[in-house]
């Protein structure tokens, strides 16, 4: 199966560079390429890309706008989107992740990164690269810092015990086969609760039950030293 990529970023050289990286590689392949955040929407749609790796920052509509549109039409469901950035934490990746984001990578990321950001999200995995930045985000949601969430997070009430553990898990950035390790199961049983809990709490994929283990207080990020 080939995975299919939209490009999108307001420098033709660096489309020119990821084109060249990922039509290079087995099983991938640039699908369209767009200069804003409005032709990256327009594409999307009338190309249904596996994934779509997004700038943040881009003239007219930008990357945090087209996001937040492709992850809520209803027809993208299948359309995972990463940002990149230069920035590693900012509200900009934040409200990138609220609005649907699978997850984002620093443009300074190597070729072999940018390619495993790629078949992650398009997995349904999250992917909030590096690994530190997981801790910083997780920080700045539970600081609130100074962005309100685009909708208010559903209640965790409709998870079983074992979802919710699960949930805390995920949250920690442990794959299923980790999972399954720690609670003893298999890790297609933990794929069956995470799907679940997906499903119950509206999550299109991995990073967003990140989001919502942290936003409903189910996890607290650790203070410094812990």
């Amino acid at each position: 199966m080939t995975l299919t990529v939209l490009l999108a970023d307001d420098q033709a050289l660096l489309r020119s560079a990821f084109r060249v990286l990922v039509d290079s590689e087995p099983g991938m392949r640039v699908v369209g390429e767009a200069a804003d955040g409005a032709e990256a929407v327009r594409l999307a749609r009338a190309e249904r890309p596996d994934v779509v790796l997004m700038d943040i920052r881009m003239p007219g509509t930008d990357g945090l706008a087209a996001t937040r549109e492709i992850c809520s039409d209803p027809e993208l469901a299948g359309v995972r989107v990463v940002m990149l950035t230069t920035f590693e934490v900012d509200e900009y990746v934040v409200q990138s992740l609220r609005a649907g984001a699978s997850g984002f990578l620093g443009k300074g990321a190597e070729p072999e990164e940018l390619l495993a950001a790629i078949r992650i999200a398009a997995a349904g995995e999250a992917l909030l690269s590096p690994a530190a930045t997981k801790g910083l985000i997780a920080t700045f949601l539970a600081t609130g810092g100074g962005v309100t969430p685009a909708r208010p997070s559903p209640s965790l009430d409709t998870l079983t015990a074992r979802e919710r553990e699960v949930l805390v898990h995920v949250a920690g950035g442990l794959s299923n086969d980790e999972i399954g390790e720690r609670l003893t199961v298999s890790p297609l049983t933990v794929k069956t609760h995470v799907n679940r809990a997906m499903a119950k709490l509206g999550a299109r994929d991995r990073a967003q039950l990140v989001m919502l283990a942290y936003e409903s207080g189910l996890v607290r990020p650790r203070s410094p030293g812990e």
